[in-house]
Formats: C-alpha cells, structure tokens, sequence
C-alpha cells in the first residue's frame, strides 16, 4: 500500500492485536546464584541448579578454584532489577540438553565490585567457539556500577544435542547474573504490511515519502558532521537508500531523513534492512521520535526547536526509540535503547541491550521494531534481544502513546561517536546502504490513511 501519510491507529479490535504479540518465551533460562523468578516478560528462570539438586543442568567448576555466590542489593538501568540481584563469580562452565538447532543467548550481568573498567575481564565460549570476548561489565554499562546490562548472541548452533557454555576469566573472574536461550523463530505471519520504501532504481529519494533534513556541525550530540541534501551524502542507487559522509575541508558531511507528516504512526512493527559502515568515528542510527514532540514537554517556547535545546524539555520527555545504533569503534555490537524522563542516559536509569553484530558492515541485517500498548521489544534478524515493558508508571516512563516516525542517519564523531578515540579519516568516504523500510500492523488492526 503507497499511501503518502499512514497513521495506524488502534481501534476496537486493539485488545486481539496485542494479545497476539504473546510475551517472550525461552527454551531455558537459569538464574545464577537465586531461586526460580518469573520474568514480566514471559521468561520463567529456574533455580541455580547447584541450589537445586533436581535441575536438567550440569555446572563445572572451570579452574577447581571455588565457584561462589553473589548478591548485589541495588541495581539500576533494569525493569526487573531482581534478574541481576545474585550472581556466579568464578570460572564455570554449564550444558543443557537441548534440540539440535539454532539458538540466541542472551547474557544477564552486573558489576558487584567497585571495581575500574578493564579490571575485569572475561570470554563467553559456546560449543567451542568464543561467542563474546573481553566482556567487562562496566565499560559496557557506561561506567556505571551495579547497572544491569544485557548482551544477546544470536544463531548459536546446537548439533550433539547439549548446549555447552563457558565463562573464563582473562582479568580477574566472570560474574554472571543469569542466561536466556531461544529457539531462532521468524517473523510471525499476522502481520500486514501498510507502508514501505524500498529503495528501487537509482536517482532521487521519494520526498513523498521523506523529509532530508539539513543541519551544521554539532548541532547535537557534539557531532562532528553536518547534514546536506546533496547526492554526494544522499542518493538512492543500485536499490539501496546511500547515505555517504565524507571529510570535508572544515569537518565532516553526510545524510539524515526521516518520515514526519509522511510515515507516522502509533503501534506495530518497523523492519529496516540495512548494511552498517565500518571505522572508528562512524555512529549510524535507525530509530524514531515522536511526531508531536511536545506531547509531554513542559518547559518549551512555542515552536522552539527540540534539538540542541538546554532550555526545551521536550525531549527526553515524549521518549525516543532506538531500533538500532552502531559505533565503529566498537564493531562488534548493535544497541537498542529507549530514552524518557524516568529512564535515560543522564540520571543513569538508561534502559538498553545489545547484541553480536561482527559481521553488520560486510551484510545486510534487518534490524525491527515491535511495538504494542504493553511493550516494546527491539529485534536484530528476528532475534529479540531488548524489552521495555509499560509497568504503568505514567507519561515519565511510557510516553510511547502516541504516533512516531522513522529516521535514518549517519552521525561521524560526537560524544559516542569519539567515545573510543578521535576519528579515522581515512575510512571517508564511508556509507551506510538502506535497502528497504517496511511499517507494518496487526491484520487484527484498523488503519486510517490521511492524505493522497
């Protein structure tokens, strides 16, 4: 369906949508160090099974050295902060009969120890093969002690009928709070799609359908680039959306659309297919803001510009979602995030996960958004690896009530950006290839087009 403005909106038959987005379920999930604990999110974790003499696993002590048990008493950055409350520190190694097949592990932990990043480190290895390496809790958690941090492996394979996983420490010894494991699922078939780009031909961007936004150096974030209409930095070629940045005689350019007043909408799934660019100062983005970014602010002027602003609240206020962000610095993993006023980055509160993305600037990944009344679960290749949950707190913690719309951009530098080290301008010019977005509904759902 070409409409040039969709706006999804939920109507009667709402309650059968979102009863069809059916919480998360795993093949097995282990609770290190406590007693059994039902996930909000649909995932029953049992007893660490050397507390329970009756468990279906098998736990080693790696290095013969005492594997022991933790407990932390306050953990930030979670919804279910008791998931992080105990833990397993030591070497260990731990198998589970499983099906053959293939399988996402999502990883749970939090620093206990005050202790300065890169002071602990450690590898996950399953069925041979290093899955996550020099994995330290506190660097990847922002700095922040006793932050919850969840980091997902997808399309692990089980071929001999146990799943075998280890933790060895390389830094001091692996703390572990509890794990997940998935069975690979697609995408399910009560979707509709309603609206879509998908990028055919070469030559221009459909303005029908997007909005190019031009802006100067740091103008947020403290980005290093500034954004052009030019095709040089914009261009559909070959089937693919390019948005290309390169090094400037003052600074950096490159691209940044988005779908406000053309693709707005209020529930349902975004898929993006998307190949990522390489090379440290590179932050590629796939996410949404609010097409009334003022819904929740208090503290702005009348059609004062939200971005950049210290003086307009608007956001974090009425929320952002961020279906996928990457930082070439740290090649090997893509984050999902969600930003509001009870929950972001400046309080320390930032709710977020990541996962494996070695390979996201040599293939295309499709890189989703599933979003109900009730939850918002972010996915990378239909492996779902983050979940916010409406725990009915109010606007400050769930301003996802109202219509969104989808932009696309390449950031070069800026506080994340720099985060590992200044800029490598010989990667320029770099691009990152769209080579479709697609917004689809519950077939359940009514839709509402506004517009031609």
């Amino acid at each position: 369906m070409n409409k040039s403005f969709v706006s999804l909106l939920v109507l009667s038959s709402l309650h059968s949508s979102v009863q069809a987005m059916a919480p998360s379920q795993s093949d097995w999930a282990v609770n290190f160090g406590g007693e059994q604990y039902s996930s909000e999110t649909g995932i029953v974790f049992e007893k660490d099974s050397l507390m329970n003499a009756s468990s279906a696993s098998t736990i080693t002590d790696k290095q013969g050295v005492g594997v022991r048990f933790g407990s932390i008493e306050v953990i930030s950055g979670s919804q279910e902060p008791a998931i992080f409350q105990t833990f397993r520190q030591g070497d260990f190694g731990i198998k589970r009969a499983l099906e053959n097949g293939e399988y996402n592990i999502t990883m749970y932990f939090a620093e206990p120890q005050d202790v300065a990043i890169g002071k602990r480190l450690f590898d996950v290895v399953a069925e041979g093969s290093v899955i996550a390496s020099d994995v330290d809790i506190r660097k990847l958690r922002d700095g922040n002690i006793h932050a919850g941090l969840t980091h997902t492996i997808s399309g692990v394979e089980v071929r001999d009928g146990v799943l075998d996983i280890e933790f060895i420490g390389k830094n001091g010894q692996p703390v572990v709070s509890a794990i997940s494991v998935h069975r690979k699922e697609p995408m399910r078939e009560s979707w509709e799609l309603v609206w879509s780009d998908e990028f055919d031909g070469d030559g221009q961007l459909d303005t029908s359908k997007w909005n190019i936004e031009e802006w100067p150096i740091g103008k947020v974030n403290n980005e290093d680039q500034s954004y052009h209409a030019d095709s040089k930095n914009l261009r559909v070629e070959n089937g693919n959306l390019v948005i290309e940045a390169h090094k400037e005689a003052k600074g950096y350019s490159s691209g940044r659309v988005q779908s406000m007043e053309k693709a707005d909408f209020l529930y349902g799934r975004v898929d993006v297919r998307a190949k990522l660019p390489a090379g440290q100062g590179t932050w590629s983005a796939i996410w949404m803001l609010p097409s009334d970014p003022y819904r929740y602010a208090t503290s702005c002027k009348p059609n004062e510009d939200m971005h950049g602003s210290s003086t307009c609240d608007a956001w974090p206020n009425s929320g952002e979602i961020d279906i996928m962000e990457h930082v070439g610095y740290d090649m090997n993993r893509v984050h999902g995030t969600v930003h509001t006023k009870a929950y972001y980055w400046v309080n320390g509160q930032q709710r977020k996960a990541s996962i494996d993305g070695k390979d996201v600037a040599q293939d295309f990944h499709v890189y989703s958004l599933e979003w109900s009344p009730n939850r918002i679960d972010i996915l990378m290749d239909d492996a779902v690896y983050f979940t916010y949950m409406n725990q009915g707190e109010g606007w400050e913690a769930w301003p996802f009530d109202h219509p969104y719309h989808v932009i696309l951009n390449l950031a070069i530098g800026g506080d994340w950006g720099r985060a590992g080290g200044p800029i490598d301008d010989s990667i320029f010019p770099t691009q990152m290839l769209v080579d479709y977005v697609r917004v689809y509904q519950q077939r359940e759902e009514t839709s509402e087009s506004i517009g031609d």
